[in-house]
């Protein structure tokens, strides 16, 4: 008789728990979708946690409900964005990074690989060699990378306070929910897939405070064979 009402009590608790679950998961798509229509964030705190917590079972619902599962990560990247945007700006512009995917670079992009990531010339070619002279230049160390374990030794061998990356929504999501102690800011790439994608430049100029004030003009084709800096005469920090 005891142990009847023990696993009773037992599977009354796991069904509450379960519906509880439910709500929570629920809710944070509900206060991501206002997000991402709205603009306006309710809750944070609880979305993080059900993104943080239950990333998998989130986006598995997102699909049954009849969104596209990368409304998950897109939800994602924007609460991260806003809440630790303040942080960001604060933090001196030396002590700030930023990442982006080799999938960004020309066809023709002639880069060498070493440790640290692609070696970017500056040649004009793609955003990344239009926005890393320009954030050199502030002070910013720019990393250019072809995988996700590269962030691992960024980390190891740098030090930084913050990070601005680059990527698609999957990638991006994970990578600032890894780098949270660092107050991530994201930038979503505007054109997916692994070869020719496309950031918006002005976007991560923005986001990094370069010239807000007097930038006008900032897509790729305006900046084509018009850098105003050459490439920074060291790498990533280190001299040549």
């Amino acid at each position: 008789m005891i142990l009847d009402n023990l696993f009773q009590f037992f599977g009354q608790t796991l069904v509450v728990i379960a519906i509880a679950l439910f709500i929570i998961l629920i809710l944070a798509l509900a206060l991501g979708k206002i997000l991402l229509k709205k603009n306006i964030l309710i809750f944070p705190r609880l979305i993080i946690f059900a993104l943080d917590v239950f990333y998998s079972p989130l986006k598995s619902l997102a699909g049954s409900l009849g969104f596209d599962e990368s409304m998950v990560d897109h939800v994602g990247v924007e609460v991260r964005n806003k809440i630790n945007e303040k942080k960001f700006n604060e933090i001196d512009l030396h002590e700030k990074i930023i990442v982006f995917p080799h999938c960004l670079r020309n066809p023709q992009c002639e880069a060498i690989l070493d440790e640290t990531g692609l070696v970017c010339n500056c040649c004009g070619k793609c955003a990344i060699g239009v926005i890393k002279p320009k954030a050199e230049k502030m002070g910013y160390k720019v990393f250019v990378i072809p995988g996700s374990t590269f962030v691992k030794k960024i980390v190891k061998n740098n030090k930084f306070a913050s990070v601005l990356g680059v990527a698609c929504y999957e990638d991006l999501n994970l990578t600032m929910m890894k780098l949270s102690d660092f107050n991530p800011q994201g930038v979503l790439l505007s054109r997916t897939g692994c070869f020719k994608t496309k950031v918006d430049v002005k976007t991560v100029l923005d986001k990094i405070g370069y010239n807000k004030e007097t930038v006008e003009d900032v897509s790729l084709d305006s900046f084509k064979n018009k850098i105003d800096s050459p490439c920074s005469e060291k790498k990533h920090g280190v001299e040549k």
